[in-house]
């Protein structure tokens, strides 16, 4: 069964309040601690990682879809991209100051936005495939691929805390 998809207003709420909502669920814990995995062989730390690097090629995309007219895309994996980038590397506060400014830029983009702006389309080619995709598509699998992972850092924050 298909998912519902959110509304733009939804999405604008969701990428608003996650970077928040990883501050609340890391709050006093001690930085070491967010470096430690758990059950789920990431730590906090990992996760963040992870949700920037996703940011870095979905934003990307977004942002192609933006200034031109159906472009096609080279598919990336965000879990690849992440190995060209420091970020499992860096402390998870300041990890999280770079991920809420990024947030902070790719809202301004969609904000004001029209709706029919939403609907700007790509080719994503990659792994053999090609499929169509929107700005709208990308910002919505970016909240709410977020929003799964918020889950994980607060099972993970639960285990070491």
């Amino acid at each position: 069964m298909a998912r519902e998809s959110l509304t733009i207003q939804q999405v604008l709420t969701v990428l608003a309040e996650n970077p928040r909502r990883i501050a609340a669920l890391t709050a006093g814990v001690a930085p070491a601690r967010l470096r430690e995995p758990t059950n789920d062989r990431w730590s906090a730390n990992d996760v963040l990682a992870h949700l920037r690097s996703c940011a870095d090629v979905w934003g990307d995309y977004i942002a192609v879809m933006l200034v031109e007219d159906r472009p096609t895309l080279r598919g990336r994996d965000p879990r690849t991209w992440i190995k060209r980038t420091n970020y499992p590397e860096l402390e998870l506060r300041s990890s999280l100051r770079s991920f809420a400014k990024q947030r902070a830029d790719l809202l301004a983009v969609l904000e004001p936005l029209p709706p029919t702006a939403w609907l700007r389309g790509a080719t994503v080619r990659g792994g053999g495939s090609a499929h169509e995709t929107t700005v709208h598509d990308y910002a919505q699998l970016l909240a709410r691929h977020e929003q799964t992972h918020l889950k994980q850092i607060a099972r993970i924050v639960e285990v070491v805390r």
